[in-house]
């Protein structure tokens, strides 16, 4: 995929395709052809600071943490954006979530990997 500014972070999306956030701007959907899908800033209006770690989770929501922020924001693929850590990070940077609803984020600034609960499904 071309047409990106300074990417950092890469995660496949289920069905293939993948997602990538650039370096102080946006985070780009490519489908499997590598053909841009959408932007998230454009999708949601949303403002990212410095986007840096990217995941899909199991619904196919895509998480993104903002290092400039210090946050982490859920893009479900219907409806708005939602802050799910606004708290607790100095530096985020790669982030994975697991089956289970876990999401892992990196601190760079605290040398540690901070686990949040952030999706609890009905049985």
């Amino acid at each position: 995929a071309s047409n990106l500014q300074g990417p950092r972070y890469v995660s496949p999306v289920p069905g293939g395709g993948f997602v990538v956030s650039e370096e102080c701007g946006d985070v780009k959907v490519f489908m499997s052809s590598c053909k841009l899908l959408c932007s998230l800033s454009s999708k949601y209006g949303h403002q990212f600071g410095n986007p840096a770690g990217v995941c899909v989770d199991t619904d196919g929501s895509i998480l993104v943490a903002d290092e400039q922020r210090r946050t982490v924001h859920l893009f479900p693929e219907h409806g708005a954006p939602i802050c799910l850590v606004s708290t607790g990070l100095r530096r985020p940077a790669g982030m994975a979530c697991s089956s289970s609803g876990h999401l892992f984020v990196a601190d760079t600034v605290e040398n540690c990997v901070k686990v949040f609960k952030y999706c609890v499904r009905p049985p």
